[in-house]
């Protein structure tokens, strides 16, 4: 299994790239925004899926791990291969799309490119409990209104501690984004 990927983009075209790793070209499929982001002659790094069939292997590719394991999660859907995974997760960032996916909103979902409404339904019912709590809005001290969000970097070094995603954010559902990854993490682990 082929877990990432580290080297220089050489090409890119079709929502694919070419990461050249020590003179080894890898085609790997990313979302649309990994594809915009990437530009040529950088270094990225993305955590990759393995693809095998009978007739074919393909790696998907994510700049987060966040998004591979959400990824992972839709594949598991009865009537979502890969591609429609990577179609739903071309609709946003990954916490975009999983919380649409939360609050169970097949609309968004069914937006992606190949994805039908009965599959969009699907995605929703299937993984609306597995995927954490929505994101929700709370008031500060000076009783302003705002939008608490996972911390990208503090949702996955719990993940990198062996947290699925679902319980990562539900850890991080109570502890204050004011704070560094570091103590974000440390509030999370001790909850």
């Amino acid at each position: 299994m082929i877990a990432h990927v580290s080297g220089l983009v050489a090409e890119k075209f079709a929502n694919s790239v070419i990461v050249d790793v020590a003179g080894i070209g890898y085609e790997i499929q990313v979302p649309l925004l990994d594809y915009e982001a990437a530009l040529l002659n950088d270094k990225v790094k993305f955590y990759t899926y393995h693809h095998i069939r009978e007739q074919s292997q393909d790696l998907f590719g994510f700049s987060t791990l966040a998004a591979k394991k959400l990824f992972e999660l839709l594949i598991t859907v009865q009537g979502i291969g890969p591609k429609a995974a990577l179609a739903i997760l071309s609709l946003g960032d990954s916490e975009t799309v999983r919380n649409a996916i939360a609050n169970s909103d097949s609309a968004f979902i069914s937006q992606a490119s190949g994805v039908g409404k009965k599959s969009a339904d699907r995605v929703a019912v299937d993984l609306s409990d597995k995927v954490g709590l929505a994101l929700r809005q709370d008031n500060d001290l000076a009783g302003n209104s705002r939008i608490i969000t996972g911390s990208d970097e503090a949702l996955e070094a719990l993940m990198a501690l062996g947290y699925s995603l679902a319980d990562a954010a539900k850890a991080l559902e109570g502890v204050s984004s004011e704070l560094s990854t570091a103590q974000r993490v440390t509030e999370a682990l001790k909850s």
